[in-house]
């Protein structure tokens, strides 16, 4: 009995254990229904957008943004579920990348292509694009003033710069960049705290309109204030001040500011120069200060310079400049240069800025000069006056010129006296590498010379003109420059050889050595009364990955000449390389003197007039 008991109650205990059941694992989600459970992690994916007239730009934007199509270019392991998950997601993402181009009625779908499931298809429809209907642009405070030549002209010009007009294609780029343009526009041109106190795009999708409104509050127009200046150790606050070119109380400009911290840097007094307004800080009479923030350069410093020059041969030169002798107002600037075909010594003194913005000019010089087959000794000293700006350079200057030249057996000794003027004029979109723009050198001057030896005494002109232009073209840059050249004087006169004219070389006619072309007498080549020269030149960067490494081709030609019905151009032509280093651009050239075929290698750094 004792045994059917525990019989029963074994197997009462086991019916029970059998009824607790085990909890199951979770389901796994579900594969959408775009993409059968049975697809690859590893897919293709191709978009197709209906009516994409845009050189495929919807596709291209497509392409980068969208996740599914991200994830397909880095070829990242997925599984069924997050593709499945990537492709739901797509339409919803095609829709909002879209609607910053402008397209707010875009429909998306993913399908497989036909029965293979790894190869999935993007239909997208843009539909219409939406264009702008309406402009409103109102300006508030300062600018709204209407008595005031300046605001106005300078809502006009806002108005006139905005990207977005009636008619135009609505993008989300366009609409963003437009804004930050026209508030930069603003503060440059003398409200710097101008904001936009209302933007508002009111999109219209049925219609594919939108209807664009946007207010902006100036402030103030700010004056330009007293000048704060920091950083000031040895150099006087005078020549500082003098520079400023404005007065208490003018109308703030950017311009103006940047062309006073350009007229610092050029002083060569410092080694960084910063000038800001202040427009937080309001005085009492309404201006603003303005903060001249100075890193002085050390009083005296020494270069020494190793190298060669496809002109001059072998060099070395020392030079020296101390930027304010005997505690005075001056720069002083010693240089001695020996190489090959040129060896000279030069002295100049020249004062800081004076109130009219101009500085005083002294100078001795003598150099020995015989790259050409004139041995030439000239001792040269001018006094003059030079205005200096971002744009235009102004010199006016007397010089004597003492030479004594050398022909063969023959050795003349001359002394002109002359009074010059040179213009520099130069717009271009960069100084140091330009690609687009020009500069122009003009120089006149006329004076005596004091004949010796063969050569008679009497008056004599001179002009000269320099041009260079630059213009991009497309995946090109090109450049073309020009010079012309002439003494006006009676064939007897002696005019020095420094004032007259010789062809050739790395900045004229490459393809012939430095100063190697011009009239002969007795075999030998003298300087010119009369020259012209001119080039054309075309370069492209050599690979896209490195912009600043071009090649180039080019044509020169030109010539120098006693008198212009002498004057019979010669011509060379080559190829080269151009870097666009930091100090200027770089240029190696080999070229070939059509007149005698033989070729050259030049070099040079830098842009020159």
């Amino acid at each position: 009995m004792t045994r059917l008991i525990a019989l029963l109650l074994s197997a009462a205990l086991l019916t029970g254990c059998a009824t607790l059941k085990s909890p199951e694992p979770a389901a796994a989600p579900r594969p959408a229904p775009d993409v059968p459970a049975d697809a690859p992690a590893v897919y293709s994916l191709d978009i197709e957008v209906e009516g994409d007239t845009r050189n495929g730009d919807l596709r291209k934007l497509l392409g980068q943004h969208l996740d599914i199509a991200r994830y397909r270019a880095s070829e990242a392991a997925l599984s069924r579920v997050e593709l499945a998950r990537l492709a739901a997601a797509a339409p919803t993402q095609v829709q909002a990348l879209l609607e910053t181009e402008g397209y707010f009625n875009a429909s998306a779908d993913v399908e497989r292509d036909g029965g293979d499931s790894s190869r999935l298809r993007l239909i997208v429809k843009p539909g219409p694009r939406t264009r702008v209907a309406s402009v409103a642009m109102e300006f508030r405070e300062g600018l709204s003033d209407d008595s005031n030549a300046d605001a106005r002209a300078l809502r006009e010009a806002l108005r006139r710069a905005w990207p977005l007009s009636e008619g135009t294609a609505f993008t989300q780029g366009q609409w963003g960049s437009g804004k930050s343009d026209l508030l930069v526009r603003a503060r440059t041109g003398g409200f710097p705290q101008a904001r936009w106190a209302e933007t508002n795009a009111r999109v219209d999708a049925e219609n594919n309109t939108v209807e664009l409104r946007l207010v902006m509050a100036s402030g103030n127009r700010a004056k330009l204030g007293a000048l704060r200046i920091e950083g000031l150790q040895r150099q006087s606050r005078e020549s500082v001040a003098r520079l400023a070119a404005f007065d208490h109380g003018d109308p703030y400009t950017e311009q103006k500011l940047a062309e006073f911290q350009e007229r610092l840097a050029k002083t060569q007094l410092f080694d960084a120069v910063r000038v800001q307004l202040q427009p937080e800080t309001v005085e009492a009479d309404g201006t603003s200060p303005v903060l001249v923030t100075l890193t002085e350069s050390s009083m005296q410093q020494a270069t020494v310079a190793v190298g060669y020059h496809a002109n001059n041969g072998q060099s070395i030169s020392v030079e020296h400049l101390h930027r304010r002798p005997f505690g005075q107002s001056v720069r002083a600037r010693s240089k001695m240069q020996l190489s090959r075909d040129l060896r000279g010594v030069e002295l100049e003194l020249s004062s800081h800025p004076q109130p009219d913005l101009k500085r005083n000019l002294a100078s001795l010089q003598f150099e020995q000069d015989s790259t050409g087959d004139t041995i030439a000794q000239n001792l040269g000293v001018r006094l003059g006056r030079i205005y200096e700006s971002p744009q235009d350079d102004k010199l006016t200057y007397i010089e004597l010129l003492r030479a004594r030249e050398t022909t063969g057996s023959q050795v003349n000794t001359n002394l002109a006296v002359s009074l010059n003027q040179q213009y520099i004029r130069r717009r271009l979109d960069s100084s140091l590498l330009p690609t687009d723009g020009y500069q122009a050198l003009l120089l006149v001057g006329g004076g005596q010379v004091r004949g010796g030896g063969t050569d008679d005494s009497g008056p004599f002109g001179r002009m000269q003109f320099k041009l260079g232009y630059y213009k991009p073209l497309g995946g090109w840059f090109g450049s073309a420059r020009a010079e012309f050249a002439q003494v006006i004087a009676r064939e007897q006169v002696g005019v020095p050889e420094k004032l007259r004219f010789l062809a050739g070389g790395d900045e004229s006619v490459r393809g012939y050595a430095y100063r190697s072309l011009g009239p002969t007498e007795n075999g030998l080549t003298v300087g010119g009364r009369v020259l012209a020269t001119g080039s054309v030149e075309m370069a492209r960067p050599i690979t896209p990955s490195m912009p600043s490494l071009l090649g180039a081709v080019f044509v020169d030609a030109g010539n120098a000449a006693s008198r212009w019905n002498d004057f019979k151009p010669v011509v060379g032509y080559g190829a080269g390389v151009r870097w666009r280093s930091p100090v200027g651009p770089l240029r190696i050239d080999i070229a070939r003197a059509h007149e005698t075929g033989k070729w050259r290698l030049h070099f040079s750094v830098g842009v020159t007039l």
